[in-house]
C-alpha cells in the first residue's frame, strides 16, 4: 500500500534531537518507510568518549530483533521442504534434550518460533568464538530446564532461537552467520548488516553506554559483551535503514526491491498470523506472537515488529501493513525506551493513524484486589518469586543465577484484577513501573509473568 503522507525531514530531525537529549541517549538513528521511500535521520554521537558523530550509515547491535532475521531464515528453509515446522526438533537435532523427555519429544520448530516451547530463557554459556559455537551450546544445554510444559503458555526464550540457529546450520551445512548472509542479507541487498564484531570494524559502529536512569551514561567496558553462540537470538548488527529494508520485504509479500522472491506470500502471511495471545501486554508491548514476529493491536489496527536489547544498545521496529509504514529506531544507551515511546507515539499517530497506548502505570485510584488467590511461591529456572497478601513481591535469583543480583523487594499496585504495577524493581528491569501479570497455564496451573517469562506456582 502506498502512503501519501508528506515526510517533513526537518521537523522530525528536530524532534529526534530534542527527545534524544531529553532522555540522555548518546546516539540514535531513525529509519522510516513511508510513501515507498525510506527516510533516515541520525542524532548525537556513537561514543561519548571520542565524540564520533552518529550518521545514518552507522551500525548498531539489534539485540533480540535478531530473532526476526533467524525466523526469516528458518521460514526460507521450511519453504524448500527441508524442514517441517510441526515435526519434533529431535528429528533434525537428535542431540537436543531437555530435563523432561516428554517435553523434548513435543517441542517443534513452530513452538520455538512462537515462544511456546516452554524452554527457559536463562541458560547462558560462552562456547567460544569457533564456527562450532552454536553446536557446542546445544550440546551443553542437554537437560535444560523448562519454564512450563510445551504449548501450555507463551514464555519468552532466547535459548529456543539458539536451537533454531543450530537447525539452520544442520540443514544448510553452513554456520548460522553464513546462512543468514547467503539466504537473507544477500537477496535483500543488505550491505550494512552483519553478525560478527570484526565485521563491524568496516563501518561506523555505535559504542554501548551504561549508567543510572536520568543521567548521561558512560561508554561500557567493552563494545560487545555477548558470546558468539547467542547470535541467532541476540546479535545482528545493522543500520536502521537495513532493518527497515528487511521489514519492507515482509510488507511486500516476500519480494525484494529488485523483484527477487525471498519468501512466498503465504509464508509471509503465516509469520504474521497469531500463534498465541500474550498475557503480559506491556513488557514488550505485545498483544500476541506469530512465527518470529511480535504482534500488536492498536485499537483494531494490526501491526508487527520486535524490540531488541543488547548490553547498552536498544532497538525498536514497528510495521503497520494497512499504512505501508515501517519504522526502526536504533540507540546506544540511556533512556532509550522513553525516547522510543515518545517518538513513535507521535510519529505513528501522524503517518499511520495509529495510537500507541500510554506508558504502563497504575491508575490514580487502584482497584481493590483480594490477594489470597495470588499469594504463594512461583518458580522458574534460576528465579524464585514470592508474593504475599499484603501486596509485596520478592524476586530472588537462585542456583546458577544466585550471584546475578541481590533479592529485589517490590510493592505491588493493582491495575486490574490480575495485572499489577511493581515499584522498586530498579534499572535491571525497568526505569518506570514493571508489569506483574498473573495468569494460568492451559493445564490449570497458576503462574506469574515477569519480563515475559512464565513462572508456575508451586506453593
Amino acid at each position: 500500500m502506498t502512503n501519501t503522507v508528506t515526510w517533513d525531514a526537518a521537523r522530525w530531525q528536530a524532534r529526534l534531537d530534542e527527545l534524544r537529549a531529553a532522555h540522555h541517549v548518546p546516539g540514535a538513528v531513525l529509519a522510516v518507510l513511508v510513501g515507498d521511500e525510506i527516510h533516515e535521520l541520525a542524532s548525537g554521537v556513537l561514543h561519548r568518549g571520542t565524540g564520533v558523530e552518529t550518521t545514518t550509515d552507522s551500525v548498531f547491535q539489534l539485540g533480540s530483533i535478531a530473532k526476526v532475521y533467524t525466523a526469516t531464515l528458518i521460514m526460507r528453509l521450511a519453504e524448500t521442504g527441508k524442514l517441517d515446522l510441526d515435526a519434533p526438533v529431535v528429528e533434525v537435532l537428535p542431540e537436543f534434550e531437555t530435563i523432561d523427555p516428554d517435553a523434548t519429544g513435543t517441542i517443534t520448530t513452530r513452538r520455538l518460533l512462537s515462544h511456546l516451547s516452554g524452554l527457559t530463557c536463562d541458560f547462558t554459556l560462552d562456547t567460544g568464538r569457533g564456527d562450532d559455537c552454536i553446536a557446542r551450546f546445544v550440546e551443553a544445554s542437554k537437560g535444560i530446564a523448562m519454564d512450563c510444559p510445551p504449548g501450555t503458555a507463551v514464555s519468552y526464550s532466547s535459548v529456543g532461537y539458539q536451537v533454531l540457529g543450530r537447525i539452520a546450520e544442520v540443514l544448510t551445512g553452513l554456520t548460522w552467520d553464513q546462512a543468514l548472509k547467503d539466504l537473507v542479507f544477500a537477496p535483500l541487498g543488505l550491505k550494512q548488516s552483519m553478525t560478527l564484531p570484526e565485521e563491524a570494524l568496516s563501518f561506523r559502529a555505535a559504542m554501548s553506554h551504561l549508567g543510572e536512569p536520568g543521567q548521561d551514561p558512560e561508554p561500557a567496558s567493552a563494545w560487545d559483551l555477548m558470546p558468539r553462540s547467542a547470535g541467532p537470538g541476540a546479535r545482528v548488527i545493522a543500520s536502521a535503514g537495513d532493518v527497515v529494508r528487511l521489514a519492507r520485504m515482509h510488507l511486500d509479500g516476500g519480494l525484494a526491491p529488485d523483484g527477487t522472491r525471498v519468501l512466498a506470500p503465504e509464508t509471509v502471511e503465516a509469520m504474521q498470523r497469531r500463534e498465541t495471545d500474550v498475557p503480559d501486554k506491556w513488557t514488550v508491548s505485545a498483544d500476541g506472537w506469530g512465527l518470529g514476529w511480535t504482534l500488536y493491536d492498536w485499537d483494531g489496527t494490526p501491526g508487527f515488529g520486535h524490540d531488541g536489547a543488547a548490553i547498552g544498545q536498544y532497538a525498536y521496529l514497528r510495521v503497520i501493513p494497512s499504512a505501508g509504514v515501517a519504522v526502526a529506531l536504533v540507540t546506544n544507551g540511556g533512556g532509550a525506551r522513553q525516547l522510543y515511546a515518545a517518538l513513535f507515539r507521535e510519529l505513528l499517530g501522524e503517518i499511520a493513524d495509529v495510537r500507541i497506548p500510554e506508558a504502563f502505570a497504575p491508575p490514580a485510584e487502584p482497584p481493590a484486589v483480594d490477594m489470597t488467590r495470588f499469594a504463594g511461591v512461583y518458580r522458574r529456572e534460576g528465579v524464585v518469586i514470592t508474593v504475599t497478601e499484603d501486596l509485596k513481591l520478592r524476586y530472588e535469583f537462585v542456583g546458577g543465577m544466585a550471584d546475578y543480583s541481590p533479592p529485589l523487594d517490590m510493592d505491588l499496585v493493582p491495575v486490574t484484577g490480575t495485572v499489577f504495577a511493581a515499584a522498586g524493581a530498579g534499572p535491571s528491569f525497568s526505569e518506570d513501573w514493571m508489569p506483574v501479570v498473573f495468569s494460568t497455564l492451559s493445564t490449570g496451573t497458576e503462574c506469574v509473568y515477569i519480563g515475559m517469562r512464565a513462572a508456575p506456582k508451586d506453593a
